[in-house]
């Protein structure tokens, strides 16, 4: 699956209030560690820019971790990802860059190297988590959560991280479809995740019809619960026919612990909230 010629490239970057400053593609795309740390440092003034615990000084040496030989220190720097630079779900200014710099790295052959599983990931490669971080930093800013913040009296407009998130969606729809019919199982419905969250934005509406198979066909089969159901709401969303997929609307009715089940355990991925844990929407 591709875009349209009219799209912006896969990847770019626009000069946002909170992009980066150099070509992420052309570098880090092949970069290993210690030479992504050194365009990340150069590429963003991270220290100007705030994540949920302060400023993301150390944003640059996080983001490039992602791409470290050994698992444990991959594994820290997606929890990095996860807890800080999108804490709750929350966007904060350094959330903007960083996935603009998560997108850049999706094409490294690196990030076919697998992760610690754990509360927040599914098991598989590292592709597999930014896609699926991907896909919760574009839930942030979807027409429903612009919809539940007005109700509330906080539009997404009145918050810049939201807005840089909504002006660099075309980049990150680029940077994720091209996994859409991915081999691995996990990335394409990761990528699939990810993309369809992004098609709110008025610019890739047009991709919406070319999606539906893969949304019908992968992400409506898949093993897991939270994708299956994830594709009926959206098909239904948007119009389109979800008959014949079954969606466990109600899996924790069933008791089973077996991992290869529909029965959420202690190491599968939460839904994402996109009220946070609160009772009603909070102003982000």
């Amino acid at each position: 699956m591709s875009t349209d010629d009219g799209d912006p490239p896969a990847n770019g970057t626009n000069s946002t209030e909170h992009g980066a400053d150099v070509d992420l593609p052309i570098t880090i795309a092949t970069l290993d560690e210690t030479e992504t740390y050194r365009v990340l440092l150069t590429a963003t003034n991270w220290a100007t820019l705030e994540h949920a615990y302060g400023f993301a000084a150390e944003a640059p040496k996080r983001l490039a971790e992602l791409l470290a030989p050994d698992q444990s220190t991959r594994t820290k720097a997606l929890s990095h990802l996860h807890h800080t630079l999108h804490h709750q779900n929350t966007l904060y200014e350094a959330t903007v860059p960083a996935a603009l710099c998560v997108a850049a790295m999706l094409p490294n052959p690196r990030v076919s190297r697998t992760v610690d599983e754990n509360h927040d990931s599914f098991p598989g490669c590292m592709r597999t988590e930014l896609l699926l971080w991907i896909a919760s930093v574009a839930d942030a800013v979807t027409d429903e959560v612009d919809v539940l913040r007005r109700r509330h009296g906080f539009p997404l407009a009145d918050y810049p991280p939201a807005v840089g998130i909504q002006q660099i969606r075309p980049q990150l729809y680029s940077a994720a479809v091209a996994y859409v019919d991915d081999t691995d199982r996990e990335v394409a419905e990761a990528a699939i995740t990810a993309c369809m969250r992004l098609l709110d934005d008025p610019r890739l509406l047009h991709h919406r019809t070319a999606l539906v198979p893969a949304i019908r066909q992968t992400l409506g089969t898949s093993d897991r619960w939270q994708h299956r159901g994830q594709a009926i709401d959206t098909l239904d969303a948007w119009g389109e026919d979800s008959t014949g997929l079954e969606g466990q609307r109600n899996p924790f009715l069933f008791c089973d612990t077996d991992k290869d089940t529909d029965t959420p355990t202690d190491s599968a991925p939460r839904p994402v909230d996109t009220n946070e844990g609160y009772s009603e929407p909070p102003p982000f």
